[in-house]
């Protein structure tokens, strides 16, 4: 996250002095609409991790971030997102054994 606020600050400024100059301005990579979504819902998961808990979480931002990068089949997004989220529950809490929020879920 630190990264691309840092990378935002770069394209804001780089464009700020194009215009300046009356250059033409700095071709953004990607659409700077989608790395700020994409940041906002890393944040909010941030937030969330302990009142919701990891699987949850992981769920949510999953399907939010599939949805922002663009990906439009929601039956896809779904399951992906679940495969993912409970993957990596069995992988961190199961076999690593680090202890994870479980929120109001409670598994």
């Amino acid at each position: 996250m630190i990264l691309s606020v840092i990378l935002l600050l770069k394209l804001f400024f780089q464009n700020k002095e194009a215009l300046k100059k009356g250059k033409a301005a700095v071709e953004i990579p990607g659409s700077t609409k989608q790395m700020i979504f994409f940041l906002g819902t890393m944040v909010l998961a941030t937030l969330f991790f302990n009142k919701f808990g990891y699987p949850l979480t992981s769920f949510l931002l999953m399907v939010a971030l599939l949805g922002i990068l663009g990906i439009k089949r929601w039956a896809f997004n779904i399951f992906l997102s679940f495969v993912t989220s409970v993957g990596s529950y069995f992988l961190f809490v199961q076999w690593l054994q680090i202890p994870l929020p479980k929120g109001f879920i409670g598994f």
